[in-house]
């Protein structure tokens, strides 16, 4: 009977630290989603943009070639160079959400950087993959911070921008769409 309720413990334990445990998962995009289908012949096309900060700019095109359907995404990469090694950041927003990001990118640039702050402030753009765009206010130094990370929970992804550097980001947003 001890035997029983050490187990039954043991489980209970077990199961509440796995279900209460945070998953780290990547969603996904649509257009990701598309490239893994099995089972098709999927053609891809890297369209060269350009990049700012060592952040290269692309749209990605994906074709079905067994039954002609198309998907486009905006593709960003950022190399990350440490002492020991060198891995590429990527992350990709579906066509849908480029639109949202340009607004975003324009509110910051007419309506938050030119503000202030009494305390610290955040203010961001997500996609569904887990990119983000933003700046936040430093209130020591006064001024705004623009920012983009790549990846949800991966810090070395991150990449600091000046405002003009977010700028030429827009630009080249724009222009990708028009590719898209």
């Amino acid at each position: 009977m001890k035997n029983l309720i050490t187990l039954l413990l043991t489980i209970l334990i077990a199961s509440t630290t796995v279900y209460g445990q945070e998953t780290k998962e990547k969603q996904l995009s649509n257009a990701d989603q598309f490239s893994a289908k099995a089972g098709t012949l999927i053609e891809k096309q890297f369209i060269d943009i350009g990049q700012v900060k060592g952040v290269q700019v692309k749209v990605l095109k994906l074709k079905d070639l067994n039954d002609g359907t198309t998907k486009t995404a905006l593709r960003l990469e950022y190399e990350y160079k440490s002492s020991y090694s060198t891995d590429t950041k990527i992350a990709s927003l579906d066509s849908d959400e480029i639109e949202g990001l340009i607004k975003s990118i324009k509110n910051l640039q007419a309506n938050v950087f030119t503000s202030t702050r009494d305390t610290y402030t955040e203010v961001t753009f997500k996609s569904r993959t887990g990119f983000e765009a933003g700046a936040y206010y430093d209130t020591g130094k006064s001024k705004w911070t623009a920012y983009m990370q790549l990846s949800k929970y991966d810090s070395k992804s991150s990449v600091f921008l000046n405002t003009d550097d977010f700028s030429t980001f827009l630009t080249l947003i724009e222009q990708a769409k028009t590719k898209m």
